[in-house]
């Protein structure tokens, strides 16, 4: 569990600025830290009773108060004797209380938030080069975890929880970050977790289909990922938004932010920032991006046209931060890939394997048709979905497997609590024709897959990308699709 340097205050200091309900017990005690989970609490710490969809905070209080916690916070006085803070949703004020707790650390630091279906770690790991190639120390959150001026640090949220989010902040700041870049999840935004945390600049990188298990319409989905552009307020300026301009959802995007809008993109027109002369390879991509200020060459070492995309947004947002267009393009020239997106996995074998973590029917068409342009043979997908998640996109990714490979191997991805084999069924509805292969064991999926390729072949293993686990039921298991692949293809012979 993450533990901050040591903080001490009232806890009326920290509820000031909140709209509390009620109060009993002594405002002036002393807190040192502030939790969500009843099993990390610390001696000193507030602890928040948050009410969920299986399990209830306020019933863990009495756990709490045995480890040590100092007071809580809930939406119901709890006929206990310590001193609690009662507020209507405490979900909605943890964020400020905890940026209360923490000297508000986002205030400290030039803060960008990244959102979007696709894209937004590669987009983090690119602002944070550009960043880091003026010397600046970075921190970065999201999918991947967290990294503190290089330093690896866990992380099982795309976006953590508020509490989690300002001790993390705080932590950069202790530690003389200057800039955080962070991806910011629909869910992130709807659920609160970013509360208490000012963003200088917000990105956007495009919407898709993905979550409508939760949110049920696109609709829906937009203005939950348009709460990082209307919440673009604060003492801190300027701010500026960043949205891809061909994207249909930019409209929206620019009528709701709160700050200037900037917009990137290859087709639409009145484009603040184009790309043009696009030049794809198997190496990477190249192009010339237009503006305001003049022209670029850009040029970033990850293949498909979703790459230009990505550089694009990056190069925007560095140049509209008050970066120089050349240093922006150095620094995005110096960036070698991101891990488990279009990762090669080489072995000295006459056919390629990438990695990726496409696991939306967008993501997933992009990095086919991504991958078909470089295979002179043909191009072998295996892929499957996650379990207990949106179930509409799995005849569609079926149908774009399809449309788009040579042979599908259907499998499993993380089905959590349902069975695979439905799931398999779901995505098969998608599927009419081809010659495909259904194998619930993802294992022998990827090793079918080698077995299959012959030189000139592209294995393409889908959906899990840099994730090192499978969750199957509610247990994790040690998975890595790169690495199983490596041990297919050792035991075909291949040593690297």
């Amino acid at each position: 569990m993450m533990r901050v340097k040591s903080v001490r205050k009232r806890l009326s200091e920290i509820a000031s600025g909140i709209e509390i309900v009620n109060h009993v017990g002594d405002q002036d005690t002393l807190i040192q830290g502030m939790v969500m989970d009843s099993r990390q609490v610390q001696p000193g710490d507030l602890y928040a009773c948050v009410p969920g969809m299986n399990v209830d905070g306020h019933d863990f209080a009495a756990q709490a108060i045995a480890q040590g916690a100092a007071a809580l916070l809930v939406e119901r006085i709890l006929p206990l004797d310590i001193p609690q803070l009662q507020v209507k949703k405490v979900r909605e004020v943890m964020g400020n209380l905890a940026a209360n707790l923490y000297d508000h650390p986002a205030a400290k630091l030039e803060v960008v938030g990244v959102t979007g279906t696709n894209g937004k770690t590669t987009i983090t790991y690119l602002v944070e080069s550009i960043a880091a190639g003026e010397g600046k120390k970075v921190g970065l959150i999201g999918t991947l975890g967290a990294r503190i001026a290089g330093r690896e640090l866990p992380g099982n949220r795309t976006t953590p929880e508020a509490i989690d989010l300002q001790k993390l902040l705080k932590e950069m700041v202790d530690e003389g970050v200057q800039l955080a870049v962070m991806e910011v999840s629909s869910h992130a935004l709807v659920f609160g977790r970013v509360t208490g945390c000012e963003f200088d600049a917000g990105i956007f990188s495009n919407l898709t289909q993905d979550h409508l298990d939760y949110h049920k319409t696109m609709e829906e989905y937009l203005q939950a990922k348009a709460q990082l552009f209307s919440g673009l307020t604060g003492v801190k300026e300027p701010k500026v938004g960043v949205v891809n301009g061909d994207d249909p959802a930019a409209e929206t995007l620019i009528r709701l932010s709160a700050a200037p809008v900037v917009t990137y993109g290859v087709n639409a027109d009145l484009l603040d920032y184009r790309a043009e002369d696009i030049l794809l390879t198997a190496d990477g991509v190249k192009f010339t991006v237009r503006f305001k200020g003049g022209e670029s060459q850009v040029e970033y070492s990850t293949p498909g046209m979703f790459s230009v995309y990505n550089a694009l947004a990056a190069f925007a947002w560095g140049v509209e931060s008050g970066r120089s267009p050349g240093q922006v393009r150095e620094a995005l020239a110096a960036v070698q890939g991101v891990p488990g997106r279009f990762e090669s996995v080489r072995m000295g074998q006459p056919f390629q394997i990438i990695v990726d973590y496409a696991h939306t029917p967008d993501g997933l068409e992009n990095v086919c048709r991504t991958a078909q342009e470089f295979t002179q043979g043909r191009l072998i997908t295996v892929f499957g979905c996650g379990g207990d998640r949106d179930k509409g996109k799995r005849p569609q990714m079926g149908a774009i497997a399809e449309e788009l490979s040579d042979h599908v191997i259907v499998t499993s991805d993380n089905p959590r609590t349902e069975d695979p084999r439905q799931i398999i069924r779901d995505i098969l509805e998608g599927i009419e024709g081809i010659d495909y292969t259904a194998n619930v064991n993802r294992r022998e999926a990827i090793e079918c897959a080698c077995l299959l390729a012959k030189e000139g072949d592209t294995v393409l293993i889908a959906g899990k990308g840099h994730e090192d686990y499978q969750i199957i039921g509610k247990d994790v298991f040690p998975f890595d699709d790169r690495e199983v692949a490596r041990e297919a293809l050792r035991r075909l012979g291949y040593v690297g």
